[in-house]
C-alpha cells in the first residue's frame, strides 16, 4: 500500500512510514463501511443511500462510525470524530462555537450534505447556503455515515463533496434511556440525557442536551476569552398504524451563543443562532411489501443575530433568517433479491430575509428573496450474479432562477471469495445551485450557473487473519466547474455592469460570479488490526486539490486543504473492563488565502490519550486529554485553537 503513495511524491515518503503497518480507518473511530463482509451476522448496513443497502453492494466510498466508535472517541462536536476518519479536514475561527468548515476530499461545507434522521440541514441565508458545522455537537448521536464523491442523484443540490448522514438514538426495549455528563478545562461542562420506548403501537424518544464553556480566545493573540453556550433537543416517533402502513414525526432544535473576535483583534461581539427542523413522514407498503413508499413534508428554520454591546444606539449588527420547506416522494420497488429500483420528486423552497442595521436609529436595507427547485430522480441497483452489484442513476433538477439541470451516476461493487475483498468502482456527478445570498444580496448576481462536478472512484477492501486485519485503498479525482466565487472590480473606470448594484447607480467593490474551476485527485488509504484487547488503527489521505481556473493561480492548493492528512491509534482493552489509547492526528502545511503570495499555515501534529472503565454494565467512567503537548497550531490564519484540554465524565443507561 505506502508503494502506490511513494510513487505520486517520493520526497514525502517520510510521512507514510509511520503507517505503513497501520493503513486503516480505526474501528477505535470506523470501520470503511465495505469491511462488514461476509456472514450477515457481520454485515453493516449503509442508509446514507436513503435506502438501506449491504455495504457491500455500495459503489462509493463510505465510512460508518456506529454507537461504540463514537463513545470510545469521546467527542464534543460531530467535527471532532469527523477529522479521524480518510479525507477530511476543517477550519474554524477559534474555540466551540465559531465559524467551522469540514471539508470532504477538499470540497467545502457548503458542497457537502448534511443530514440528521433524514432531515436535511442547511442555513439558506448563509453565504453559500450550506451548514454552519459550529454548531453540530454530538448530543444524541448514535451513528454516522460519510459518503464521500459527489452525490447529486439521491441528495440533489450541494451534495458534491459527499454527504454526511447523523442517526440519534432509537429505541429497543419498553422503556430506556440514557445519559453522559463530563466537565473538563476552561470551565467546560457537557451533558446529555436521552429515554424511549418501543411497542407494538409506537416507538419513540426524546432527548436533550447542554453545553458550555469559557473557551478561548478566537484571536490566535487575544487576551479575552471568547465563550460558547448551547442547548439542543431532539426527538423521533413512529406510529404503526398498521401492518404496512406507519407514520413518522421527526424533530430536530439548537440554540446557541457564541462570543467572537473581529479580523483587527478582541471585541465584545457575541452572536446567537437558533435552528429548528421538523418532519412528518408516512410509509406504506404496496405488493406484499416489493414496493415501499414514503411521503413526506419537512421544514427547517435558521435564525441568526449579531451583537456588538460597544455600540451606542444599535446593538444589532446582523440579522438573518433563512427558511427551507420539502415536500418528498420516495419509492423502492424489489421484485426480488437481484435487483431494486429507488425513485422520487421532490421540491423546495427557500426564502431568506437578511439586513445590516447601522449604529444609528434609521432603516436599513433588507434582502427578502425566495427560490425553489422541483426535481426527479431514479437510481437502480442489478445483481446480475451473486457477487457482483451494478448501480445507475439519474436526475434532473429544475431551478426557479436558472432552469434545468441534469446529473448521472454509475458503479460497480463485487465481493468474491467469501466477501473478504471487495472491489469498487464509480462514477458521479453533483451540482450546487447558487445560494439566494450570492443572487440577491448587494454582492449577487442573478445571472449565476450552479457549481457542477464530476468525479469517479476505484478501491479495494481486504480482510485478512479472520478479519482481524482489514485494509483499504481509494484512488479518486474530481473536477469542478463554475465555481462560485467573490470578483473584486477593478479601481480603474469604466467599471463594468457588474460593478453596480442591479437596479441602481451605486457602485460596489466587488460581486459573485462563477469564475473558477478546481482539479482535485488522491488516494486514501485505510486499515485495522485487532488481536485480543490489542487493537492499531490509522489512516493516511493525500488530497491534490488545486486551481485550474488559467489564473495567477493556476496549479496551487486550494486554499485551506492540507495535502496530506494522517491518523494512528494504538489502545487496549483490558478484560476488567478498562481500555486505553493514544492517537496521532497530522496535517500537513496549507495556504490562508489562494493568492500569489499566500500566508501559510503550518504542518501540525496533535496527540490524545483516552481511557473508559466501565463499573458495570450500565454504569462507565471516561476521561481524555487533547493536545497532550499543548501544540500551537492554526487552521485559519490568525485564529485560535484548543491548547491542551482535560475532561472526565461518566456515563449511564437503564
Amino acid at each position: 500500500m505506502s508503494e502506490v503513495y511513494l510513487r505520486f511524491n517520493s520526497s514525502k515518503s517520510f510521512l507514510a512510514l509511520p503507517f505503513a503497518a497501520l493503513l486503516c480507518s480505526p474501528p477505535a473511530i470506523a470501520e470503511e463501511a465495505e469491511f462488514g463482509l461476509g456472514a450477515k451476522s457481520d454485515q453493516i448496513i449503509v442508509s446514507a443511500l436513503r435506502v438501506p443497502v449491504d455495504s457491500d453492494r455500495v459503489a462509493a466510498s463510505v465510512t460508518v462510525l456506529d454507537e461504540e466508535d463514537i463513545q470510545r472517541e469521546q467527542p464534543i462536536a460531530v467535527s471532532d470524530i469527523l477529522l479521524r476518519t480518510p479525507g477530511i479536514s476543517m477550519t474554524q475561527n477559534g474555540g466551540f462555537g465559531t465559524a467551522a468548515s469540514v471539508r470532504v476530499r477538499g470540497a467545502s461545507s457548503e458542497q457537502t450534505v448534511v443530514v440528521i434522521d433524514g432531515m436535511r440541514l442547511a442555513d439558506p441565508a448563509s453565504t453559500g447556503g450550506g451548514y454552519n458545522f459550529a454548531n453540530l455537537l454530538v448530543g444524541d448521536t448514535k451513528r454516522i455515515e460519510i459518503l464521500r464523491g459527489p452525490q447529486s442523484i439521491l441528495w440533489g443540490s450541494d451534495a458534491i463533496g459527499g454527504v454526511i448522514n447523523i442517526v440519534t438514538g432509537r429505541p429497543d426495549t419498553p422503556l430506556e434511556g440514557d445519559f453522559d455528563i463530563e466537565a473538563g478545562s476552561r470551565d467546560t461542562v457537557n451533558a446529555r440525557a436521552g429515554i424511549g420506548g418501543a411497542s407494538d403501537l409506537v416507538d419513540w424518544r426524546i432527548a436533550g442536551s447542554l453545553f458550555t464553556t469559557d473557551g478561548i480566545s478566537a484571536k490566535a493573540e487575544g487576551t479575552e476569552r471568547d465563550g460558547y453556550g448551547r442547548r439542543a433537543a431532539s426527538g423521533n416517533a413512529s406510529v404503526h398504524l398498521s401492518d404496512t402502513v406507519t407514520l413518522d414525526l421527526r424533530g430536530y432544535y439548537a440554540a446557541g451563543r457564541n462570543e467572537f473576535d473581529g479580523t483587527s483583534g478582541d471585541t465584545l461581539a457575541y452572536g446567537e443562532t437558533e435552528e429548528y427542523t421538523i418532519y412528518a413522514g408516512l410509509n406504506f407498503d404496496l405488493l406484499d411489501g416489493r414496493w415501499r413508499n414514503r411521503v413526506a413534508i419537512l421544514q427547517n428554520a435558521t435564525d441568526r443575530q449579531n451583537y456588538d454591546p460597544t455600540r451606542k444606539v444599535r446593538e444589532l449588527t446582523f440579522d438573518a433568517r433563512g427558511e427551507t420547506r420539502r415536500y418528498e416522494y420516495q419509492g423502492t420497488l424489489s421484485l426480488d433479491e437481484s435487483w431494486e429500483a429507488t425513485f422520487g420528486a421532490e421540491r423546495e423552497e427557500q426564502d431568506i430575509r437578511s439586513g445590516s442595521p447601522g449604529d444609528n436609529a434609521l432603516s436599513y436595507a433588507i434582502i427578502d428573496a425566495s427560490a425553489h427547485i422541483d426535481s426527479a430522480y431514479a437510481q437502480l441497483r442489478v445483481s446480475p450474479v451473486e457477487p457482483l452489484t451494478l448501480s445507475a442513476g439519474v436526475r434532473h433538477d429544475d431551478h426557479s432562477r436558472f432552469g434545468g439541470n441534469t446529473v448521472l451516476s454509475g458503479g460497480a461493487a463485487l465481493a468474491p471469495w467469501d466477501g473478504n475483498t471487495v472491489l469498487r468502482a464509480n462514477y458521479s456527478e453533483g451540482f450546487k445551485a447558487p445560494s439566494l445570498y450570492q443572487l440577491f444580496s448587494t454582492y449577487g448576481f442573478t445571472g449565476l450557473q450552479p457549481e457542477e462536478a464530476e468525479g469517479w472512484e476505484i478501491g479495494v477492501d481486504q480482510a485478512l487473519l479472520d478479519r482481524r486485519v482489514r485494509l483499504s485503498a481509494t484512488y479518486f479525482e474530481r473536477n469542478t466547474d463554475n465555481l462560485i466565487d467573490f470578483a473584486y472590480c477593478p479601481s480603474t473606470t469604466p467599471l463594468p455592469p457588474e460593478c453596480f448594484i442591479p437596479g441602481t447607480t451605486t457602485t460596489r467593490f466587488g460581486y459573485y460570479a462563477n469564475v473558477n474551476r478546481t482539479e482535485t485527485r488522491g488516494i486514501e488509504l485505510a486499515g485495522s488490526a485487532r488481536f485480543g484487547g490489542l487493537f492499531l488503527t490509522g489512516n493516511f489521505s493525500w488530497i491534490d486539490a488545486e486551481d485550474a481556473s488559467g489564473g495567477p493561480t493556476d496549479g496551487m492548493q486550494l486554499a485551506r486543504v492540507p495535502e496530506y492528512l494522517a491518523n494512528a491509534e494504538v489502545g487496549y482493552q483490558f478484560a476488567f473492563g478498562l481500555s486505553a489509547n493514544v492517537a496521532l492526528r497530522y496535517s500537513s502545511d496549507s495556504f490562508d488565502r489562494l493568492s500569489t503570495d499566500p500566508t501559510v499555515l503550518d504542518d501540525y501534529w496533535l496527540t490524545d490519550i483516552r481511557a473508559q472503565y466501565e463499573v458495570t454494565p450500565a454504569f462507565s467512567i471516561y476521561g481524555r486529554v487533547e493536545n497532550v503537548f499543548d501544540e500551537q497550531y492554526n487552521t485559519a490564519g490568525n485564529y485560535g485553537t484548543l491548547g491542551r484540554s482535560v475532561y472526565l465524565g461518566v456515563r449511564g443507561r437503564f
